[in-house]
Order: structure tokens, then sequence, then C-alpha cells
């Protein structure tokens, strides 16, 4: 790729993924975002106007599915996914994508990918779906609140609620609000560490105290196991052998994570 100044689609149906991707082009001179849109239709209407050298491109999107996205274009342009999804990986490399960051990623992640789109022959520059099988996820994420994007640090988070058009992400030291939807922080997440229980809660998995077949008990707050979690919670938690009434089971990190595969 020549050093004129490359010019990038962005697409993906979360508002927040589009900010961060829109902070983390404006440290590179030579990218320029010239288009953004919420789902692959829209992103298939654009290219047919205007030209695209690269795709920063979600996997989970309504309608079309950023995979399929691709697959439908004769000639699609330079591809980088940008997903909380691995298990599209393979797939995605073998649509010829110069890498796959998941959600969520750091700047130096992402210049990790600006770097092996300007260089695809350098040497030690390739990624392979096995490659994300070691790559440990980035410890922290952005949410929007008070007009700003404020990093939140992971491994700090117990739970998050949803208050209808917002959330409230619970952390050990401080509460942020954030006009999001619940669903869209959870793409955010690292699936091997938090757990969906209710459609109103998020859990980090070695943050719970206390559960019974009913709650779920984290930094003193009891937070309900909704019905169509249940399935997923005890598959998770192992809870199935317990009684309504029985006492309420310890859990540490230890015993989630033992549990996981179950």
């Amino acid at each position: 790729m020549n050093n004129s100044q490359i010019r990038c689609l962005l697409v993906d149906d979360e508002p927040p993924s589009l900010e961060i991707l829109r902070t983390y082009i404006s440290t590179v001179p030579m990218l320029k975002v010239v288009g953004e849109c919420y789902h692959a239709m829209g992103a298939f209407e654009y290219i047919q106007r205007h030209a695209v050298d690269v795709i920063f491109l979600d996997v989970n999107m309504p309608r079309l599915s950023g995979i399929d996205f691709i697959k439908a274009l004769p000639n699609p342009p330079k591809v980088i996914f940008t997903t909380a999804h691995r298990d599209f990986a393979v797939e995605g490399f073998e649509l010829g994508a110069i890498d796959y960051l998941l959600k969520p990623y750091s700047l130096d992640r992402f210049l990790r990918a600006v770097h092996r789109m300007l260089n695809p022959d350098s040497k030690n520059q390739k990624t392979s779906a096995a490659s994300l099988t070691e790559e440990k996820p980035d410890r922290f994420l952005y949410v929007r609140a008070d007009r700003k994007m404020v990093k939140v640090f992971i491994d700090d988070i117990t739970h998050i609620e949803s208050l209808k058009d917002y959330v409230k992400v619970v952390t050990t030291n401080k509460i942020i609000v954030s006009k999001q939807s619940i669903s869209s922080l959870e793409e955010m997440l690292p699936r091997d560490s938090f757990i969906r229980v209710h459609r109103s809660y998020i859990l980090a998995v070695n943050k719970i105290d206390t559960y019974n077949t009913d709650l779920i008990e984290v930094g003193g707050k009891e937070i309900p196991i909704g019905r169509l979690f249940r399935h997923e919670v005890n598959k998770v938690l192992s809870i199935s052998s317990l009684k309504n009434g029985t006492p309420k089971q310890s859990i540490t990190p230890r015993d989630f994570t033992g549990n996981q595969n179950q």
C-alpha cells in the first residue's frame, strides 16, 4: 500500500465501538475515516458509490453478518475485523482479513493491526486464528459518561445493571452511568470472565460471593437469576443439585473457573 492517505470505512452497530475506532484512527495521520455505517447493508451501498481502502468491520450485526457481507463482495477492500466473537476467526482469515481484533482491544493492539496492513510482507507480522487463543484480552474498555470516554479496568468490574436506556457499571471503587444498552456493553466484555444472569444484569464471575437456585450475591447485592438465563447459569455454576431453601453456596474464582466447561 502506498503512502497516500488510507480511506477507512467503519462498520459497527454499536456507537461506542465506532467512537473508539475513530479515536484510535485519529492517532495515525495516514488513516482517514471516510464513512461510518451501522450495518452491513449500509456499507454495501456506501462502497458502491465511494472508494474505500480498508474496512474496519464488526462480525455480529443485524440482518447481515460481517462475514457474509465480505463473502458477498466480488472484490472486497482490505478488511480488519473488530469483534467480541473469536469464534469466527478461522473463517475471517480464510477470507483474507488483515487482522482480527478482539474487543475490547487497546490502542497498541490496534496499531499492530495497522502495521500489518501497511507492511504485509514484513516478517513475524502474520496473525492466525490459532494465535488468538493465546492472545490475552486487553483488560480495560471505554464507556461514554459525562460527555467523555471513561476508561474502566475490566478486573475492577463487579456487575453491570441495565437502567432502561442507560447502564450502571459498578466497580470496586466507583460507579459509572453510561447511555447505552446492556447488550452493547456485553459485546465488549471477555466472555470467559462475565455471565449474563438476567436481562438487566451481567456479573463478573470472580466477584460472585454466594448463590442459590434463585439469587446470586455480588458485593452485598442480591441479584435474581432470570428465567431465560437459568440454563446458562446452571451450566456454569452447577446449581442444578441445589433445591429451593437450601443455604447459599460460597464460590471463589477457582471454583467458578473449574466449573466453566461442565
